[in-house]
């Protein structure tokens, strides 16, 4: 009971020491897995917001050079990539096993890491904006027992990413 007494004398000291030391575990996690991917950071491009809410005239090009999937590693085939800032749509075709879902997989998944402040794996002088909402519909999710074709359920999808999806957003289909 006596120690007990004394460590809940302490609890504010021992509650900073255990916020601290996961907040220094965190930096030193970003930079073994930075290290690790040959991550570099990207130019940071942000979007701009007038006082209104509306989006404001901003560089929020995305530019990745030499970009990898941080999944695939070292063996993953790099890709550059470039939307804006004059436009800001890209249309990727090709046959079958093209890479098409793994290009747009890339993009979103070094978005999020950029915006989890994470170094990304890509080459010097790659961009990324800050995206306000980010929004996917990648793959299949038919469903036999609950009757939705793979048309109707993307067609869902892309529904309520237009609900949600501004100016400022990056949506991958």
């Amino acid at each position: 009971r006596d120690l007990s007494t004394l460590v809940g004398e302490l609890v504010g000291d021992i509650r900073r020491g255990i916020d601290l030391t996961g907040r220094l575990d965190l930096i030193l996690a970003r930079a073994r897995y930075s290290s690790a991917i040959s991550g570099v950071r990207p130019l940071p491009r942000q979007g701009r917001r007038e006082s209104d809410g509306t989006s404001g005239v901003s560089d929020a090009s995305v530019r990745l050079l030499n970009a990898r999937h941080p999944m695939l590693g070292k063996e993953a085939v790099p890709i550059n990539l470039t939307i804006g800032p004059e436009w800001s749509v890209l249309v990727i075709t090709g046959p079958n096993t093209g890479g098409k879902t793994v290009a747009m997989k890339t993009v979103g998944l070094l978005a999020l890491m950029h915006q989890s402040g994470l170094q990304v794996p890509a080459d010097e002088g790659s961009s990324l904006p800050v995206f306000y909402g980010i929004y996917a519909d990648v793959g299949d999710q038919q469903s036999i027992e609950r009757s939705v074709s793979t048309f109707s359920s993307h067609m869902r999808s892309v529904i309520e990413i237009l609900k949600e999806a501004g100016p400022d957003s990056l949506v991958l289909l």
